[in-house]
């Protein structure tokens, strides 16, 4: 579980090919010290785990799923990723509750300066509009963000200077991927309410032909 505050930006230092998928070594300076082996850590949104702890940098592996559903498959060495470790409970929860389980990749269909404010529009898929609502929250790249506007094909979020300094989204260009996770509280809900109704579909229908008719 994660809080979707980033706590570091990472540097990939090298990216190489196995069978399971790609592994990443990733040089995390600042955060290497609270890291052990099989810790969780939120990169770019994907809950991965460090498979191995050498001097400032971290392994982890990146299995074929989570390179077809998420943007991490795209990654090189050089690039700049967002790490957060996995939450702790007595930890403050500054964000909302993200799993790292990234839901979709949306595509940055637009960015726009309000003085030292970037607006930054986001196409999403259908099915995850429902999710969403304008002052909900959304995991953007394993970012908290509040949805400022949401149409039904993107949502926009505004971004502080803080945060376009102390993430990669201050170096995303209209067209780049983002990983997206929805808020889970809202797909639990659904769930609850989709075998609710289920049932209640299964009792009307038992107590309807249970019903017996005297001449």
């Amino acid at each position: 579980m994660f809080t979707g505050l980033i706590q570091e930006v990472g540097t990939i230092l090298s990216v190489s090919q196995n069978t399971e998928g790609k592994e990443f070594i990733i040089k995390a300076p600042g955060l290497i010290k609270e890291i052990q082996i099989d810790d969780s850590v939120a990169t770019n949104g994907c809950c991965l785990t460090a498979t191995q702890i050498k001097g400032d940098t971290f392994k982890v592996q990146a299995i074929h799923m989570t390179l077809q559903k998420t943007s991490i498959g795209g990654l090189k060495s050089g690039d700049k990723v967002n790490l957060e470790l996995s939450l702790r409970p007595n930890d403050r929860l500054g964000g909302h509750f993200v799993q790292g389980h990234v839901n979709a990749v949306g595509k940055i269909k637009q960015i726009k300066t309000m003085g030292e404010n970037w607006e930054i529009e986001v196409t999403i898929p259908k099915d995850l509009r429902k999710y969403m609502i304008s002052e909900g929250s959304v995991a953007i790249e394993g970012i908290s963000l509040t949805i400022a506007r949401l149409t039904s094909e993107s949502l926009t979020v505004s971004i502080i200077p803080h945060t376009l300094e102390k993430t990669t989204l201050g170096t995303k260009k209209v067209g780049d991927d983002l990983n997206l996770e929805v808020d889970m509280i809202a797909k639990y809900i659904e769930n609850f309410l989709r075998f609710d109704k289920e049932s209640r579909k299964e009792e009307w229908a038992k107590n309807f032909f249970d019903v017996k008719y005297e001449d």
